[in-house]
Formats: C-alpha cells, structure tokens, sequence
C-alpha cells in the first residue's frame, strides 16, 4: 500500500528539518573546533602554568610555562628566560611539551580536514575529525597529568621555594593556562561525542543502496555532502 500524500509531505517535512538541525549543529561544531584550535597555541606558548602565590622577600616573584619563565622586575616587561622562538622547552617540561604538541597538531589537523566536506561524505570527514579529536584530548589529558609530577625542578624551586616537589607547587599556584588546558580535555571529548553524534546522523540520512559510496570520491559523496 502506498503513503497518503499527506504522510510523504510530512515525511519530507522531518526530514528537511533533521537535515537543517544537523547542518546547524555542524556548524556550531566546527566553530568550536576551530576556537579551541586558537587556544591550544595559546596553552602551549604561554609562560601562565605556574606562578607565585605567597610572595615572602626575597622569594622572587614570576610565572613559569612550559619554554619559559618569567620573573618580575623594575621594568613593565617581565624579564623572561627562554621562548619558543628556542624550540627548546625547559628540561624539566620536554616530555609535557611534546604531548601539547603533539595535541596541537592532531586538533589542527581536524580543522585542516574540514575542507574534505567538498570532496567526501561528511560522515566520514566527521568520523576522521573525531579520532583527531580524541587523540588530542587523550594527550593533552597525559600532559595534564604528567606536569604536576615535573615540578620538582631547578626552574620550580627557583621560583616557588625548596618547599616544592612533585604534586607540591610550593610557595606557587597553578595559573590560568594549566587551568585552561585542563578545561581543554573535557572540550575535546565534548566535541569528539559531537563529531561521532554528527557522523551517525549524516549515515542515517544516506538510502540504503549508497552506504557503499560513504568514502572520499565520487558523486554519491557529493549527495551525502549536499545532504549535509
């Protein structure tokens, strides 16, 4: 028996609404992406991990990242040691260093992919996306986690007193881009579930007879990109 017409327009209807809230939070998901994108550079570059809290003379007074550490001084620009410009980062923070970058790389790279809308389905760019995503929240998670267990270092006791070692900050306490980084995990997870979320609808709104046609190529990408 075939639909009533009014049972196919109202099919229509919902899906063209399903397509216009996927394409929406899409969208939304790829704004987050890329602005979280932005703040992972600063999350590396930024000397804001670590710094004084309990100022006792002649304990000096600065802020410590992950390349430098910045100490005050009588002039308005902080007197720092090290950069990025170095590509070296402190001894103590190398390995922190390199799972930030290696974070910074994959979440780039899932902006990157985003031009592969033009030219796969978009269940699989977002399938792609996620895993990039993932990887960076699990390194970036790592990194969180080994940090506080390099504190104990030449750099950190210079700064925050003899009272510091591995979990203990010291006379210092942690600043706003730890902080930030640490916020980052959960937002990568929140938009890796996004990506995933997205991927499986973009797979429902695909006929059966072209789930074959999900890789990059072809003009049944097309459709499934023109779904989107």
């Amino acid at each position: 028996m075939s639909a009533s017409p009014a049972l196919s327009d109202l099919s229509r209807l919902y899906q063209t609404e399903f397509v216009r809230s996927a394409r929406a939070v899409g969208v939304l998901w790829a704004v987050c992406s890329l602005c979280f994108a932005i703040i992972q550079v600063v999350i590396l570059v930024q000397p804001s991990w670590i710094g004084t809290a309990d100022i006792r003379p002649p304990q000096p007074s600065g802020t410590l990242g992950l390349f430098e550490v910045c100490l005050e001084s009588d002039w308005p620009v902080p007197d720092c040691r090290g950069g990025l410009s170095s590509l070296s980062p402190l001894p103590s923070f190398q390995s922190v260093a390199v799972l930030v970058g290696v974070s910074l790389w994959a979440v780039w790279t899932s902006v990157l992919c985003l031009c592969l809308f033009r030219f796969c389905s978009a269940a699989t760019v977002y399938k792609i996306c996620a895993w990039l995503q993932l990887t960076a929240g699990f390194c970036l998670a790592l990194a969180c986690l080994l940090f506080p267990d390099s504190w104990e270092s030449p750099e950190m006791r210079a700064l925050c007193g003899d009272s510091v070692g591995s979990f203990s900050p010291g006379n210092c306490s942690v600043h706003w881009a730890y902080i930030l980084a640490i916020l980052g995990v959960l937002d990568y997870t929140i938009l890796a579930t996004l990506a995933f979320v997205l991927a499986n609808r973009q797979d429902a709104l695909l006929p059966p007879d072209s789930q074959d046609g999900k890789k990059c190529g072809g003009k049944q990408k097309s459709a499934a990109w023109n779904g989107h």
